[in-house]
């Protein structure tokens, strides 16, 4: 029986040594990490069957990390270790995803009893979770007559075991109708696996997708399965394909070809029996005339395209979307939120939302955060739009490689400042005047050399 591997994050070395010492003794097989981005690509990289994580770490902090394992691979349990423990903490953890929570410096007989114990649940926690999650966690919100289009080619295709090529721009929902489709398939009480191949480091996508040998390279101590074979019998998510290298896509190709593939460092065949859903906000057929994309994989995917229309497009389910995002972030946070008036849920339909759904919902949650008043009215809208275009001109002004010259950047400089004391004291001259400490007389003379208006 192999070794189970344990990803040790933490910050401090001699945590990390005290920790390897300990599991290594017992039997396991330790990785180590000493920040946030290192575990993760640690975790891509070897798929631990643990996590033990601090909490404390500068940059990206452990609860952040947490957030990205937790969506990235459920099915590995996360302790959290922490000197700075508090009930806060510990319950905000649990609720992203957390096994267990352990202060520092843990014992030597509850490190490892933590351990078993989360090995022995990790997959069976996993599986749970999946089956109990809520269908509304990844329902599609919209009545348009453009979403009641996409919904109904979704039930057309879903029984079918063709492939499917979802398309849209970035942030219009491409996961969502991949998981619907599942859902509503033969194959839907089987995985649903997603691979990011935007996200994916170019040496790191045939290793994710096929796994590797152990030996196969330095570091690869164990065995790990890929994607393909996790996917058996359920359906495999292939997101932004279009970021996908012409090697892999040729290795991709035969595995959706023949339903076979050998791991990195492996001469044996194996065999996976998947359904492919891809996704892409590029244009492939531009990319095949370029020579970025094989035009035979590019046919094998394209069983049924469904094209994802942008929010500029169906500004009609924008009211559904804002409530939609106020009540689960309420309900998420355990907290009373203020309501978006009517006036300010037409001025959301006015804007451009060139970030889409995805976009449209960060601005819903910021101001719920943000927010002091009862409601969110179209004048509070218009306040922090105005207030978010002087800082970007703000930072503008302040950032040398705009400039030309010194003295064109302490004018560009100045002037967003003048504007930022302005508007902060609602363009009172005495106020704004006696704010910076400057007579009105030379706050009038640089408004003017400036050509500072109100309407600026």
């Amino acid at each position: 029986m192999s070794k189970k591997t344990i990803l040790v994050i933490d910050d401090e070395s001699g945590i990390r040594r005290s920790l390897k010492m300990i599991l290594e003794y017992a039997g396991y097989s330790v990785q180590e990490a000493a920040d946030g981005p290192a575990g993760l690509f640690s975790a891509r990289k070897h798929r631990p069957d643990c996590v033990l994580l601090d909490i404390k770490m500068p940059g990206m902090d452990g609860l952040e990390v947490l957030e990205n394992l937790s969506q990235d691979y459920p099915g590995i349990p996360v302790i959290i270790l922490s000197g700075h423990g508090s009930i806060e903490t510990a319950v905000k953890a649990t609720r992203i995803g957390a096994y267990d929570f352990l202060e520092k410096p843990p014992k030597k007989d509850r490190i490892l009893v933590t351990v078993k114990n989360a090995l022995n649940m990790g997959y069976l926690e996993a599986r749970v979770q999946a089956m109990d999650e809520p269908e509304h966690s990844y329902r599609m919100i919209g009545d348009s007559t453009a979403m009641n289009s996409v919904r109904k080619l979704i039930a057309r295709v879903a029984p079918s075991p063709l492939p499917v090529l979802i398309r849209g721009e970035s942030g219009t929902g491409k996961e969502l109708v991949a998981r619907a489709i599942h859902s509503h398939s033969s194959r839907k009480n089987g995985p649903f696996i997603q691979v990011n191949c935007a996200a994916i480091p170019e040496d790191l996508i045939e290793n994710e997708l096929f796994g590797h040998e152990k030996g196969a390279y330095s570091g690869a101590s164990e065995k790990q399965t890929g994607k393909f074979e996790k996917a058996h019998q359920g359906t495999l998510f292939l997101d932004e394909i279009g970021d996908m290298s012409l090697k892999t896509q040729a290795k991709v190709l035969r595995a959706l070809q023949e339903g076979e593939f050998q791991r990195v460092g492996g001469n044996r065949t194996l065999h996976s029996d998947v359904r492919v859903i891809a996704a892409t906000n590029q244009n492939l057929e531009t990319m095949i005339q370029e020579g970025a994309f094989r035009e035979d994989l590019f046919h094998r995917i394209n069983g049924v395209p469904i094209t994802i229309p942008p929010l500029r497009e169906r500004t009609d389910d924008i009211p559904l979307l804002v409530q939609h995002f106020s009540d689960q972030f309420a309900s998420k946070n355990e907290l009373s939120t203020p309501n978006f008036t009517k006036d300010a849920v037409e001025w959301l339909r006015q804007q451009p939302w060139t970030g889409n759904v995805r976009e449209l919902k960060h601005f819903v949650e910021r101001h719920l955060i943000l927010c002091t008043q009862d409601t969110i009215d179209s004048a509070y809208l218009n306040q922090q739009e105005k207030a978010a275009r002087t800082r970007a001109a703000a930072d503008s002004a302040t950032s040398p490689e705009s400039h030309a010259t010194l003295q064109d950047f302490k004018d560009a400089a100045e002037k967003a400042f003048l504007l930022q004391k302005l508007n902060e004291n609602n363009w009172n001259i005495k106020a704004t005047a006696e704010a910076i400490g400057t007579p009105r007389s030379n706050l009038y003379k640089r408004m003017q050399f400036f050509g500072i208006q109100r309407s600026d």
